[in-house]
């Protein structure tokens, strides 16, 4: 029990270590962005509002083909599933 708990805080101070080393990186570039003055805060890097694309509405008709098309594919399955455990 004693060597996991020893191989556990190596690895924790490794990571520790990786996570300081990580945050020093991170806060180099922040500055260079922020220097260069192409840092924005995070709300403008947001993705603007684009219109998606109109669906058109489905007749009636056509859905109650749909519904009917999926009611066989679905008895269709469920006949070869029962089959196949016989």
């Amino acid at each position: 029990m004693a060597s996991v708990i020893s191989t556990l805080r190596k690895a924790l101070q490794q990571l520790e270590r990786e996570r300081a080393r990580i945050d020093r990186q991170i806060g180099a570039i922040r500055s260079v962005l922020d220097q260069s003055g192409t840092a924005r805060p995070r709300a403008a890097r947001a993705k603007p509002n684009r219109s998606e694309p109109k669906r058109r509405p489905m007749s009636a008709a056509a859905r109650r083909a749909v519904g009917q098309r999926m009611k066989a594919y679905w008895e269709k399955r469920k006949a070869a599933a029962a089959k196949g455990k016989a």
